[in-house]
């Protein structure tokens, strides 16, 4: 199968973050230059040759700020991608595409945030909610009837799933028993020795049923980067290339940010449906092809409906699938084997891409005894969704 163009011209070479932490203490913008320098530093590049920066449009720490705070001279690329933890792998698509292009030679990517000391999303709507326009019309749909949060958004599309598939409330806590464990051996996780059992989860409150508790993942201070340079240029730098074997960003149809309730399927993922598509036709892989998965769990009900949309099983198996213990540590696909947002830390995805790293760095606290090669990292769902493929150097 031939590739395309952007498979594997571009590869992360260095990644770097704070901690995980309920209450920082310090401003996001020192977060986010904190994790840059870090990240920089991990790839042995110096702030100088820093000539682009893909970020989120929920960033609040714009390029112009860090470039100042960090020395960075000149930028000749930036951009930014909306839709949250949706767009959680589209920067370091844009990255790869301006590395590719010759736009840039060495991009950032970084999220920083005080989600839990600061603004807290699963408090409700935040300030920008309240103004007249397009982008936040959607509101005046949902919030009417209760829907204010995200997990009441998302428990009538995990509901719905439920009564489709046959998944129970337990299946959602196999992932969540999961996300914690591999948190538990974690020093860096928020969670780290703190495993959980199903019955901790079936114990545990409900929020928006069917979402309990720990269905939920966390709210994080913290920040986390990426170096992004060409393949060529990464293979000379500290650390093997996790090159980018592909990049792709999705919007299905009758796309509502978290409330597509006019679909006629509201529990499909068409979205994440085409993000799969374009990564395998990129890469000339498939998900058998797949050593581990960094799968974005918000909320545990995505998790199987991602893995069953990227074809890792059929529609309403994935419950089996999680079951029949693949995704452990010493199963076929070893999946979110940081503890995911659940049990490490919640920054939009982007620590989920710096495990992708670590697993094809093979330096993961969870490294799977098999050689890992490919890599699968997603982002959120069922906003508009991004995707990429991870791998070694060949």
């Amino acid at each position: 199968m031939t590739t395309a163009p952007l498979s594997a011209a571009a590869a992360i070479a260095g990644i770097g973050a704070t901690e995980f932490s309920k209450n920082s203490g310090r401003s996001e913008w020192r977060l986010a230059c904190e994790s840059v320098l870090a990240a920089l530093d991990d790839a042995g590049i110096e702030p100088r040759e820093v000539d682009g920066v893909s970020l989120f449009t929920m960033e609040n720490n714009p390029e112009i700020a860090v470039a100042r705070a960090l020395g960075i001279p000149q930028l000749s690329f930036f951009s930014r991608v909306p839709h949250g933890g949706g767009g959680a792998c589209a920067p370091v698509q844009q990255a790869a595409m301006a590395i590719a292009t010759g736009a840039a030679n060495v991009v950032v990517v970084y999220r920083a945030f005080n989600e839990r000391s600061g603004t807290r999303f699963g408090a409700g709507p935040p300030p920008f909610a309240y103004r007249p326009s397009t982008d936040q019309e959607y509101r005046n749909w949902i919030n009417p009837y209760g829907l204010l949060t995200p997990a009441q958004q998302e428990a009538i599309l995990a509901r719905r799933y439920m009564h489709l598939s046959g998944a129970t409330s337990a299946d959602f806590g196999r992932v969540s028993v999961l996300s914690r464990a591999h948190a538990a051996n974690n020093p860096k996780a928020w969670f780290h020795g703190k495993p959980i059992t199903l019955e901790d989860h079936q114990r545990s409150r409900l929020i928006a049923d069917p979402l309990r508790l720990l269905d939920c993942c966390q709210e994080t201070d913290g920040g986390q980067a990426l170096v992004i340079v060409s393949t060529e240029r990464a293979r000379d730098l500290k650390h093997p290339p996790a090159v980018i074997r592909a990049a792709a960003q999705g919007i299905g149809p009758q796309q509502i940010s978290m409330s597509s309730f006019s679909r006629p399927d509201i529990d499909a993922l068409p979205e994440v449906r085409l993000c799969a598509d374009q990564l395998w036709r990129q890469s000339g892989l498939g998900p058998a092809d797949m050593n581990a998965a960094v799968v974005y769990d918000a909320f545990t009900p995505l998790v199987l409906m991602q893995l069953e949309e990227y074809g890792f099983c059929g529609r309403g198996e994935a419950k089996d699938f999680l079951a029949d213990g693949i995704c452990e540590v010493t199963g076929a696909l070893p999946l979110n084997t940081h503890g995911g947002q659940l049990g490490e830390g919640y920054l939009h995805g982007v620590n989920g891409i710096a495990e992708g790293v670590r697993l094809v760095r093979g330096t993961s606290t969870n490294q799977p005894q098999h050689a890992v090669e490919h890599v699968l990292v997603t982002g959120g769902s069922p906003v508009p969704t991004s995707g990429l493929v991870l791998g070694i150097d060949r």
